[in-house]
């Protein structure tokens, strides 16, 4: 005989449908209906609409990050000795900010317990990055996580299973319905699995611009502030900073191109916005950790952090001297006059990108590790005629039609003296404690 529900499916959805404030035992049923399959992918489908149209309240959301944490296991790090602190980013062009972040936080005794993902779409995959690097594997055992934090004090590596199983389910379900963009669908998601993953601090960065997840500065302030009290609310030091997705991040697109640029960030150079932003994410996650006035630029100059970082690439088998990937192929822009590069928008260079091979389309579907695109000219810079603005990359030389359509009408080159279109500052506001 089958056990008792203690809620009715249809007498929830319409709850929600109709307007009203769910209660936390009808949260806490429908999460663990749906992850052990009582609660149909139809059913939360319909749910995730009226979440969608309807929105929640902070208790709401905060139920139903709960819900998801208690669907599997949670971490603890405590038997560490040290701090713990992390960092999520929403994604976006060229935003390879964690290569580097993990080793300059972690050289300064903060253990960084980094769970990443792979790419989809335009947004780059940690895990792809760093898989370009020969030999480095992201699959990694609890206790081989554990083992690096303590003797490295570092680690980036794929999230086990067991970390908010409903998340995993709802996550999928969200991406073919047309309700990514819900706040508290978003919210939950990022902060369930934060939050089991059991770290202490974390820092969040929320992209806004054209080639970020949510366009509008505006809506990309409201996802940060609903993150920053779950996390508070589940007692995890939290903060988040507004930064600009209007422009690619950095110089390049693609695994193998972005893992070269961070090493050079990691040598002291770099790209100035990689730079800058990396930094300020560090100073964030060791404040937070409560580790105050690090010299974070100059842990990057003396090699501290390039050190931290050749350890941790050696300890998931990979050679941190070994020569990367490269495309088979190039094709290169250039500019058709003289003048000042006012424009460059960051979605149609991540998409042309991911047209190059750099991306995937289905989860199962490989990436081209050299694949990508090499930026020469940033807005604001001056160009003359003939002068390389990009570089496309692929292995496969059909790909190169497809790209530049996507990144036609995307790139101006204007007068001296014309407005440059970059969205404004790289970090536009802050938001926490």
């Amino acid at each position: 005989m089958s056990a008792v529900e203690a809620f009715d499916t249809v007498d929830v959805i319409r709850a929600k449908r109709d307007g009203h404030e769910l209660e936390t035992a009808e949260i806490e049923w429908l999460i663990d209906a749906y992850t052990r399959g009582y609660v149909a992918d139809e059913q939360m489908s319909a749910m995730t609409m009226a979440i969608f149209l309807n929105g929640m309240t902070r208790r709401e959301i905060r139920d139903m990050t709960m819900a998801m944490i208690a669907s599997g296991e949670r971490m603890d790090f405590s038997g560490l000795g040290r701090p713990t602190s992390d960092k999520h980013s929403t994604g976006g062009v060229g935003d390879k900010i964690t290569l580097p972040l993990m080793p300059l936080v972690a050289s300064f005794g903060v253990a960084v317990p980094q769970l990443s993902g792979r790419g989809l779409g335009h947004t780059g995959g940690t895990l792809d990055k760093l898989e370009s690097i020969p030999g480095w594997r992201a699959e990694l055992t609890t206790d081989e996580m554990f083992a690096q934090l303590r003797d490295v004090g570092g680690v980036i590596c794929a999230a086990g299973s067991g970390l908010a199983p409903a998340d995993k389910k709802l996550y999928a379900l969200r991406d073919i319905t047309g309700t990514v963009e819900a706040i508290p669908l978003i919210a939950s998601s990022i902060m369930s699995k934060k939050i089991a993953e059991g770290t202490g601090a974390l820092v969040l960065d929320v992209k806004f611009g054209s080639g970020a997840f949510l366009q509008d500065i505006e809506r990309s302030r409201e996802l940060a502030r609903t993150m920053v009290e779950l996390g508070e609310d589940a007692g995890v030091a939290t903060a988040a900073l507004i930064t600009n997705m209007n422009v690619p991040l950095g110089r390049t697109i693609g695994n193998a191109n972005e893992v070269r640029e961070s090493v050079e960030v990691l040598a002291g150079g770099g790209p100035a916005d990689v730079r800058a932003l990396t930094v300020a994410l560090a100073r964030e996650m060791l404040a937070l950790a409560g580790v105050d006035d690090a010299e974070v630029e100059a842990a990057l100059d003396d090699g501290r952090a390039m050190d931290t970082w050749r350890r941790a690439i050696r300890a998931q088998g990979g050679d941190p001297d070994a020569e990367l990937p490269v495309a088979r192929e190039q094709h290169v822009v250039t500019a058709e006059r003289d003048g000042v590069l006012v424009a460059q928008e960051a979605l149609p260079f991540g998409i042309a990108a991911w047209r190059l091979g750099a991306g995937r389309a289905r989860k199962e579907d490989p990436v081209h590790h050299a694949a990508g695109v090499e930026l020469h000219a940033k807005p604001g810079d001056e160009v003359r005629a003939g002068q390389p603005l990009f570089t496309l990359h692929a292995d496969e030389p059909a790909r190169f039609a497809r790209a530049l359509e996507a990144v036609e009408g995307a790139y101006r080159i204007g007068d001296p003296g014309d407005r440059i279109d970059d969205g404004g500052p790289l970090i536009a506001d802050r938001i926490g404690r």
